[in-house]
């Protein structure tokens, strides 16, 4: 087969058998017909050019087995495809369940909590070309920011847009986390993940995060929790008459609830301390979450056969042509 070439019905290049049959026949049938004169010498066709009918004696029949062969190809239908190898590739779906609460406005990260959290979760998403990804936040209550998707120009986006100004102040992280696994239990991938990333402790929202962590473990999802905040105080803005002033406030995560939540699902809890410290997390669990899937390209095929039937309808015209006309003598 030709090269990037692949042939729909390859059974008809049995047709080529027709080839040297047809060579035979000529040979042996149609010039045993041709009569003979006997000459008691050559010497006469010494010094006798060829005319240029005789020079061109076995065009028609090459044009014949030309033609013959390209209408045999074009039977087998010739297609080139540019894809259709199977592939391994890494795809699983995730959800990115984000704390927004005000106290993520402290600085012991820069420029803040908020912001070094949307930069490092840019930088995961770009690394993550095949997975589905979605978005939530949550303070006070929850909200699905981005559902699961492959778009992630419109995901990257909307991560942006994330502020502790769209959602009420407080801290409900069982409320994202049930909102975190609503976007995800449908998915249709091996692998379901949320992160759920926090720098506070449990004080509103409708649902227990322990309830919420027993029903991740039920749709089999893992959660990857991180607390974020240095240990013992950070500084935090506060709007005064006077502008804003800074006041350092103590770090609380509850360490004990998020690692209980992660153990439960077969997952881990990490704790960040500073943009270094967060950045590597993220790496870890890029790390941790490569689920490797077949993937069947779909093939894009050409059809070629055209170009083949041109070729010889143009052959087997022009060898009639030539028969009945320049070449008329020839049989």
């Amino acid at each position: 087969m030709m090269a990037g070439v692949t042939f729909a019905n390859p059974q008809f290049f049995w047709l080529l058998l027709l080839i040297p049959a047809m060579l035979t026949y000529h040979i042996y049938v149609i010039r045993k017909r041709r009569a003979r004169i006997t000459f008691s010498s050559t010497q006469i066709f010494t010094y006798t050019k060829p005319t240029l009918r005789q020079r061109f004696i076995f065009l028609p029949l090459a044009l014949r087995l030309i033609g013959t062969t390209a209408l045999i190809i074009a039977l087998a239908r010739p297609q080139s495809s540019s894809s259709g190898q199977d592939v391994r590739t890494e795809g699983i779906s995730i959800c990115l369940a984000m704390d927004v609460s005000g106290s993520m406005l402290a600085e012991d990260f820069k420029p803040n909590r908020i912001e070094a959290v949307k930069k490092v979760a840019l930088d995961f998403i770009d690394g993550r070309p095949n997975d589905q990804i979605g978005l939530v936040i949550f303070s006070g209550e929850s909200f699905t920011l981005c559902p699961i998707t492959t778009d992630h120009a419109v995901l990257k986006n909307q991560l942006m847009r994330a502020s502790s100004e769209m959602l009420q102040d407080g801290t409900g992280i069982g409320d994202g986390l049930a909102t975190a696994i609503a976007r995800v239990k449908d998915a249709k991938t091996k692998s379901k993940v949320i992160i759920l990333l926090t720098d506070g402790v449990n004080n509103s929202g409708a649902i227990a995060p322990a309830t919420a962590g027993e029903i991740a473990k039920t749709f089999g999802i893992r959660v990857y929790a991180i607390g974020v905040g240095r240990n013992g105080t950070a500084p935090y803005p506060f709007k005064t008459p006077f502008g804003i002033q800074y006041q350092d406030v103590e770090v609380k995560i509850d360490e004990a609830l998020l690692k209980e939540i992660s153990a439960g699902t077969d997952a881990k809890y990490f704790r960040a301390t500073n943009n270094n410290k967060l950045r590597d997390i993220y790496a870890e669990i890029d790390k941790l979450e490569r689920t490797k899937i077949e993937v069947t390209e779909f093939r894009r095929y050409t059809e070629l056969y055209w170009i083949w039937a041109a070729i010889g309808c143009t052959c087997l015209i022009t060898e009639l042509l030539l028969r009945y006309t320049l070449l008329r003598s020839i049989p």
